[in-house]
C-alpha cells in the first residue's frame, strides 16, 4: 500500500484499517478511469476544471509503479490517467462524441487483440503445435516490415 497516509479528519497518522480502505477506493477509481463514458461523465460536471481534483490525478500516477499496477484489472485505466495530465485531454473528454470515438477505439483494439491472441495460442493443424500458426503470422506481417525498412 502507499505509504503512511495522514488521517485530515483528525490530523493523526491513518490506521491500517483505514489504509486499507482507501487502497481500495483509489484502486476502484484509477480503474474506473478506463471508462471513455465515465471521463466524458466527470468532464460534463466540471470535475477537469476543478484544480484540486486535477491534482488528485497527479497524486494516482503511483498506481504506474509495478508495486501498484499489478492490482489493476484493467490496466488500460494507466493509459487514460496519463492523459487526463493533459490539459488539452480534459477539455475535449466534455464532447461526447469524443470519448464515443475513444469507447470504440477501445472496443476495436480489445476485438483485436483477442483474435489475435486466439490465433497465436490456437495449435496448428500441421504438427499439433503452435510454432506453423506462430511462423505463419510472423510472414504474413513481415511483408510490412520489409516495406517500413
Amino acid at each position: 500500500m502507499a505509504g503512511k497516509g495522514w488521517n485530515y479528519m483528525s490530523g493523526a497518522p491513518e490506521t491500517d484499517d483505514q489504509q486499507r480502505l482507501r487502497f481500495q477506493i483509489e484502486l476502484e477509481f484509477v480503474q474506473c478511469l478506463g471508462n471513455p463514458n465515465y471521463l466524458n461523465f466527470l468532464a460534463q460536471r466540471g470535475y477537469f476544471k476543478d484544480s484540486t481534483f486535477v491534482n488528485y490525478l497527479k497524486y494516482l500516477l503511483y498506481w504506474k509503479e509495478p508495486e501498484y499496477a499489478k492490482y489493476l484489472k484493467y490496466p488500460m485505466c494507466l493509459y487514460f490517467l496519463d492523459l487526463l495530465q493533459y490539459e488539452h485531454f480534459r477539455r475535449e473528454l466534455v464532447n461526447a462524441q469524443c470519448s464515443k470515438f475513444i469507447d470504440d477505439q477501445q472496443l476495436l483494439l480489445w476485438q483485436h487483440y483477442t483474435r489475435r491472441r486466439s490465433r497465436l495460442l490456437t495449435p496448428s493443424n500441421v504438427n499439433g503445435t503452435g510454432e506453423q500458426s506462430i511462423n505463419q503470422n510472423s510472414q504474413s506481417n513481415g511483408h510490412l516490415s520489409n516495406k517500413i525498412s
